[in-house]
């Protein structure tokens, strides 16, 4: 019994990083930086992250068939992002006695953005939402096309995730919307 545990959390933290490298892979696609405006700091790469997360995480929790082994994937791979989000603060220099907290503080405010995505998503308020979080640490204001561009591009990924296979998302395998720009 004990080893079909820790068998099936095997099988769920690969399933979980394998949806965390295609976040990765995608939040480091040049065309949010260079066309959307996305500020290309620890801040900005952070915030992409967290939207493509949120997006994928949102997609788990809606598949119902598969509830718990959903909930256990997308909890594995919340763990695994703050797991590598702790070692990148270490990686930079950020010392040990403060890494904790630095981390407790993304965590909130990753379920911040959690809140105010999923509100938006509801509703036209995802611009608002993104130039809130995505562009909040910006001297400027972003051009105004830039956060509708954002916004089209985050309701078009949750689209396309609500229309791929349950089957493939628990395995690992999204794919989100390409980058329009």
């Amino acid at each position: 019994m004990a080893f079909l545990k820790i068998g099936e959390r095997r099988r769920r933290d690969r399933i979980a990083h394998a949806l965390y490298v295609t976040i990765i892979e995608q939040s480091r696609r040049p065309e949010f930086y260079v066309r959307h405006g996305v500020p290309d700091t620890l801040d900005g790469r952070f915030d992409l992250i967290v939207l493509h997360a949120f997006l994928v995480m949102r997609r788990l929790k809606g598949i119902t068939s598969a509830g718990e082994e959903a909930r256990a994937i997308s909890q594995a791979l919340f763990d695994l992002m703050f797991d590598d989000m702790d070692q990148n603060l270490r990686e930079m220099g950020v010392g040990d006695m403060s890494v904790g907290k630095r981390v407790k503080q993304m965590a909130r405010a990753f379920y911040g953005r959690v809140a105010a995505y999923e509100a938006a998503l509801g509703g036209d308020g995802m611009a608002g939402a993104l130039i809130r979080n995505l562009y909040g640490t910006v001297e400027a204001p972003p051009p105004p096309e830039s956060p509708v561009a954002m916004a089209a591009y985050a309701l078009q990924c949750a689209e396309s995730l609500d229309g791929q296979d349950d089957s493939a998302i628990l395995s690992g395998r999204v794919t989100f919307a390409e980058v329009a720009g």
